[in-house]
């Protein structure tokens, strides 16, 4: 059974940085894209980040691009998101997504399976 659990959510001050992880229980990890998505309240669901099966390909929604990094390491199945220079806009519940495509793009029905999401609230 596949498992997608996050973490490293919290409550930060804007202009600070924070690391979200979210570890995989995949069997097949280094052949999934791993993706982030992330909900505001009253919010649709929308993508941050996409990352390859290796690595090597990345992609970022235009809100975050320069400011967050997506990174995996497939040793460990676990896939990162540095978030830099955080403002009040990126407050919301933020959701660790794979893919069985070599590198997916922001479309979430793109996406075979969901972690639970973690929270992360940025004070301005």
């Amino acid at each position: 059974q596949v498992q997608l659990v996050e973490s490293g959510g919290g409550l930060v001050q804007a202009g600070a940085s924070l690391r979200l992880s979210c570890a995989a229980s995949i069997r097949t990890f280094s052949s999934n894209a791993m993706g982030w998505f992330r909900q505001a309240p009253g919010k649709e669901r929308e993508f941050v980040a996409v990352i390859s099966w290796t690595g090597r390909s990345t992609y970022y929604a235009d809100s975050v691009k320069g400011r967050f990094t997506i990174s995996r390491d497939n040793a460990k199945n676990t896939v990162y998101l540095q978030m830099n220079s955080l403002k009040a806009a990126d407050t919301a519940v933020y959701y660790c997504a794979a893919s069985q495509n070599y590198y997916p793009g922001p479309k979430s029905s793109e996406y075979d399976y969901w972690g639970q999401g973690t929270q992360f609230t940025v004070s301005s």
